[in-house]
């Protein structure tokens, strides 16, 4: 792959990116084949998760320094150049996160059908982007979204909250994408949790600094390929060797069956308590109705809302072609969503047939693996090795000296990394696994930090600070953040702040709070207002924060301040009476108060994950409302917001720097 750095070379290798990525699959299936010779020849494991890891971030890296640019409308939207296949393709690994890779069949493992809530919010959210947003900003022509804020709402002020909400939410979601780094890193290449995370950053700048939007998109095409071939291989070989058919979404059904069947033998013969078991196909067990719908809504939304994911749609040569890359987008993340219940079926199927009922002797390594790390505790321990599980295990009045459910604790964010070991595949498939979710999770953090980075230095700096900053520059501040920014990232990542999945839900909420009201209205409304947008954006992000951090961080002060509102039951005030004397008499009893105050800290019963269920009719009632008893835009404006839902004609704006792009 050679550098491209102008236009006419910037043909020839667009023209040639089915033979480029082609040859590029076809090595990879060789270097795979080759590591599994390796692994029958007798070469430790650990060397072949050394190989996987170093040398996918390699190939990786080595994109990313060939795609370095330095022109700014290559770096911000790489060109305007990328077909919509390939842009579908990059958008799917820009999607699928390490919280979609690493997390998402755990949460299914987990939850069961409550789980199904994360893939319909994500999945169905691809519709309102095709139909309500990607391809008028890619008509508007834009840089950034707050480029669009602040042209169409008129001033910097507007620019100005979309870079704070962006921030927000990509902040938070990167922070998860670099600690599934760091989860992957630390059990594949034995490191400390604190230097993987650390490690895992050096690979996502390296994609991402030298060559900014072009360079984050060839790598991302290279990364779905990895990624989505480790994600279906183990569960297809599974599907393979239980039922004979190599088509586990045709499989999966038998798998339910088998499950549930398993789950009553448990309890029948005192493997798992019938209290605390929770049924893998019935439903509104985690999450009640309201919640559960109340999530997808949220999911959905957040979807159309993220900066990272809509800025994909601005390196389309056409609007045109802005549509047909949100289909390829849908199919391609549609592979994996489509697959996500049936490997955290087959999981479980492993883990209840072939763990749950093991004498404590006979338990197999690599639940210890995963123990030393902090991520399985068997009796209430970190699993670090047996004689620690033992130990454990003695301490529990008749424990029968056999694992039983109730005494496995398993993190839902190593389910699919863990699963082919469960199953006895050769480690390879082990590696190749945490090669796929690595892809994932640099992927998704590489547009994240691209998405803030590029924020803050051209909306900030060059918009709003120095606008007659030459190239140069611009691109050096657009590096230094990014770097920042990741370091950040980073250091909050190692303080391992909360499970992946819920980290992400935040951001979806914050962005569907913070940015679809105004973005939407923005697009469909003539008549939304700079003051409607501006007001809209701050109640709808404010409130949606403010329910968000005091239900999690405050949540005592939260729930007195609110509780009229809340759904606690007589029984649970009781409990927050009776624990928040405890803690005043007992520092060791606040935690306890804490976790509870939690759970009933909310308003009519809806949990923090789903804060934009306040906060979006807020900013849409807001900007309707002050819209109405505001002046009208311009006609200019109004005029401009007919052309951009044109499909031809010329985008709206352009960068003076890139004007010869192709639009």
């Amino acid at each position: 792959m050679a550098q491209v750095d102008s236009n006419k070379g910037g043909g020839d290798f667009i023209s040639n990116l089915g033979r480029i990525y082609t040859l590029y699959t076809g090595g990879f299936f060789a270097f795979v084949v080759v590591l599994a010779i390796l692994e029958q020849m007798g070469v430790p494991n650990k060397f072949i998760g050394y190989g996987f890891v170093f040398l996918t971030i390699a190939v990786y890296a080595i994109i990313g320094i060939i795609s370095r640019t330095a022109e700014v409308g290559e770096y911000y939207v790489a060109g305007r150049r990328v077909p919509a296949f390939y842009n579908g393709m990059a958008t799917g690994a820009d999607w699928m996160s390490g919280a979609s890779f690493v997390g998402m069949a755990g949460t299914l493992f987990l939850l069961g059908y409550d789980g199904l809530a994360f893939v319909l919010g994500w999945t169905g959210g691809y519709v309102l982007v095709a139909i309500l947003i990607a391809p008028f900003l890619r008509k508007f022509g834009a840089f950034t979204v707050p480029d669009f804020f602040a042209e169409r709402f008129g001033g910097n002020f507007a620019r100005f909250l979309a870079v704070i909400v962006l921030v927000c939410c990509s902040f938070t979601y990167v922070t998860a994408q670099i600690y599934a780094t760091g989860i992957i890193a630390s059990r594949f290449l034995g490191m400390d949790f604190t230097v993987a995370v650390y490690v895992g950053l050096l690979g996502i700048l390296l994609c991402s600094m030298l060559g900014g939007m072009k360079a984050v998109t060839w790598t991302q095409v290279a990364q779905y390929i990895v990624l989505i071939v480790a994600y279906l291989l183990p569960v297809v070989v599974l599907s393979t060797q239980k039922y004979g058919i190599p088509i586990p979404q045709l499989t999966y059904g038998q798998a339910l069956q088998d499950i549930t069947a398993l789950e009553q033998s448990m309890v029948s013969s005192g493997l798992a308590d019938a209290a605390t078991l929770k049924p893998h196909i019935k439903p509104f067990v985690t999450y009640d109705p309201l919640n559960f719908f109340a999530l997808i809504f949220c999911l959905m939304v957040g979807t159309a809302s993220l900066p990272h994911i809509l800025m994909r749609y601005f390196t389309t040569p056409s609007v045109r072609e802005a549509r047909k890359s949100v289909a390829w987008s849908l199919f391609f993340i549609f592979l994996l969503y489509f697959t996500a219940p049936a490997y955290a079926a087959f999981a479980k199927l492993e883990v209840y047939s072939d763990v749950v009922g093991r004498d404590l002797d006979s338990i197999r390594e690599w639940l210890f693996n995963y123990g030393a790390i902090g991520l399985i505790k068997v009796c209430g321990v970190d699993a670090v090795n047996l004689e620690a599980v033992k130990a454990a295990c003695s301490n529990i009045a008749g424990h029968p000296g056999v694992l039983r459910l109730q005494d496995l604790t398993i993190n839902p964010d190593v389910i699919v990394l863990s699963t082919p070991e469960i199953a006895g595949m050769p480690y390879v498939i082990a590696g190749l696994v945490a090669a796929g979710g690595l892809a994932a999770a640099l992927s998704t953090a590489d547009g994240l930090l691209l998405a803030i980075a590029n924020a803050l230095s051209h909306d900030i700096y060059y918009k709003m600070i120095d606008r007659n900053a030459p190239t140069f520059r611009r691109l050096l501040v657009a590096r230094i953040l990014l770097v920042i920014v990741a370091v950040c990232a980073a250091y909050t990542a190692s303080t391992k702040p909360a499970d992946i999945l819920s980290m992400v839900a935040w951001a979806f909420s914050l962005a569907a709070a913070g940015i679809f009201p105004a973005l939407v209205l923005g697009i469909w409304w003539k008549r939304a207002t700079t003051t409607g947008a501006v007001l809209g954006m701050i109640f709808g992000f404010g409130i949606c924060l403010y329910y968000l951090v005091g239900t999690r961080y405050f949540a005592p002060g939260f729930y007195e301040m609110w509780s009229f509102l809340s759904n606690a039951t007589p029984d649970q005030i009781a409990k927050f009476a009776q624990l928040q004397a405890a803690c005043a008499s007992d520092a060791a009893q606040c935690a306890a108060f804490d976790k509870h105050a939690q759970s009933i800290a909310n308003w009519w019963g809806v949990r923090n994950i789903s804060c934009a269920l306040f906060g979006l009719p807020i900013g849409f009632l807001t900007i309707w409302i002050v819209s109405l008893f505001t002046p009208a835009p311009s006609q200019r404006i109004q005029d401009m917001v007919d052309a951009t839902r044109q499909a031809s004609g010329e985008a709206i704006i352009r960068d003076k720097d890139a004007l010869n792009l192709p639009h």
